[in-house]
């Protein structure tokens, strides 16, 4: 299967071999020991960027002090490091850890901290080209196993148009009007019992004044 990692194969055979399991055992849903697994290639990436100026340090953590020492103020220095330091700690609680928790979420962003490490130590400290340092971490190919031919601007544009809102349709409205209802004469029904009231009220007010 494709791996994130492929570009860590021709620097250090034994690194790739690594974090390729961490990838396989976050695809079979094995988070836990995924982290585990990136907190190991935490662990040797340090030691080998350390190389002679590690002496007795025997733990990631005194190896993560004497790299720190070490540092010359650099940006890129620190977020390494930084990285690092991530790795070790969600190694050792996913390792320490008495209940299972399967956070996917957290073993990804380890796997995606384990990338930025690898590339800084392949350009930084192997003198891989720098057009590693444009390569971005895909999730996609860490679940199916497979690479997308698509570029990562054709997923972008994807997706962005599945998000788009659907247009609203207007609804339309016919209005009718109620036309009066007419006999064969053209009079409406109406106006012919207006009419008729109007008769019966005067024959009315007639007999009245004819009995008073």
């Amino acid at each position: 299967m494709a791996t994130n990692f492929e570009f860590l194969k021709k620097i250090d055979k034994n690194l790739y071999t690594i974090i390729n399991e961490a990838e396989m055992l976050y695809r079979d849903e094995y988070f836990e020991q995924c982290m585990v697994q990136t907190r190991r290639f935490g662990e040797h990436i340090c030691r080998n960027v350390l190389g002679s100026r590690c002496r007795t340090e025997r733990t990631f953590d005194d190896m993560l002090a004497t790299l720190k020492d070490n540092v010359t103020g650099e940006e890129q220095e620190k977020e390494f490091i930084d990285d690092l330091y991530f790795l070790k700690k969600h190694g050792n609680n996913s390792a320490h850890s008495v209940k299972v928790h399967k956070d996917g979420i957290e073993a990804l962003e380890c796997l995606q901290r384990a990338f930025e490490v690898a590339i800084n130590y392949c350009v930084y400290s192997n003198g891989a080209g720098s057009r590693l340092l444009k390569l971005r971490y895909d999730t996609e190919l860490l679940v199916t196993g497979v690479k997308s031919k698509k570029s990562l601007s054709d997923r972008y544009l994807e997706e962005k148009s599945k998000s788009k809102p659907k247009s609203e349709h207007k609804q339309k409205f016919q209005s009718y009007k109620m036309a009066t209802k007419k006999d064969k004469s053209g009079v409406s029904l109406f106006w012919k019992f207006v009419g008729v009231c109007s008769f019966i009220s005067a024959v009315m007010l007639l007999l009245m004044a004819l009995i008073s």
